[in-house]
């Protein structure tokens, strides 16, 4: 069984930035967790469902086109989790599109809450230290073109990994 998730990276110097500030705040396993966007959550699969599970990504990868994203401010699912995040206000439903065709054939999952596409900055932290980071990335801003997602895989040393990026068909100019 393999550990894995497919997410869209946030490239630098923000990802790392994002990263940084994670482990400063005393996120211990930040370390190994690259700034992102989920599409599908970890889950444990059979190591022979791997082709299979590539082959799939590839076909929603040339069939999914890239998107401009904003992220801005921060947002927080307390009470209901324990979490922090920075915003998506621009590429949401480019993420969701992406998101629900990640979650079909081998990767067809029942999620335990709405997808909604945010950058985890706190995680599993106390009170104070949720209230900090809310505060300190309120005034976050990055943009950035998403070309293409990632297949990660989770090592119990290394974290997640990037095993293969999928590259996402280019969009038309509108009046091509």
């Amino acid at each position: 069984m393999t550990t894995i998730g497919v997410s869209v990276a946030v490239p630098d110097p923000w990802g790392s930035e994002l990263q940084t500030y994670r482990v400063k705040l005393g996120d211990d396993e930040a370390a190994g967790i690259p700034s992102h966007i989920t599409l599908l959550p970890p889950i444990d699969v059979d190591d022979e469902l791997m082709p299979g599970i590539q082959e799939h990504l590839e076909h929603m990868a040339a069939t999914s086109e890239s998107f401009d994203v904003h992220l801005r401010g921060t947002g927080t699912f307390r009470p209901i989790s324990p979490v922090v995040f920075v915003n998506v206000v621009r590429g949401i439903s480019g993420f969701e599109l992406l998101a629900l065709a990640v979650r079909q054939g081998p990767l067809a999952i029942e999620v335990q809450f709405p997808y909604h596409p945010h950058v985890t900055v706190a995680h599993d932290l106390d009170e104070d230290s949720l209230d900090q980071a809310f505060e300190d990335l309120e005034s976050f801003e990055a943009r950035f073109t998403v070309e293409h997602f990632s297949l990660y895989v989770h090592d119990e040393g290394e974290g997640w990994t990037p095993v293969r990026h999928f590259e996402l068909s280019r969009s038309t100019p509108q009046g091509s």
